[in-house]
């Protein structure tokens, strides 16, 4: 079995055409002008809206159990 690795993004792009959504992860700083992006994901429309739907179940869950993720990542504005 294939080890996975895992990535630390703390910058994240989408984008779509009719046939696929593109998410892109990547790392920016305040030093740096452009993110450095370094995994790209291509999956279909209906993959996408599963993601979505998971991700926001997670969210409510992880929510319930630590409390309201503030809408900064300083949590400060």
């Amino acid at each position: 079995m294939n080890e996975v690795e895992g990535r630390y993004s703390n910058h994240m792009e989408i984008g779509q055409n009719a046939f696929e959504f593109v998410l892109a992860f990547g790392q920016l700083y305040d030093e740096s002008e452009q993110p450095l992006i370094h995994t790209r994901i291509v999956t279909s429309p209906y993959f996408a809206r599963r993601f979505s739907e998971l991700l926001q179940e997670s969210i409510r869950h992880y929510e319930e159990t630590v409390g309201p993720i503030p809408a900064t990542e300083s949590g400060l504005e």
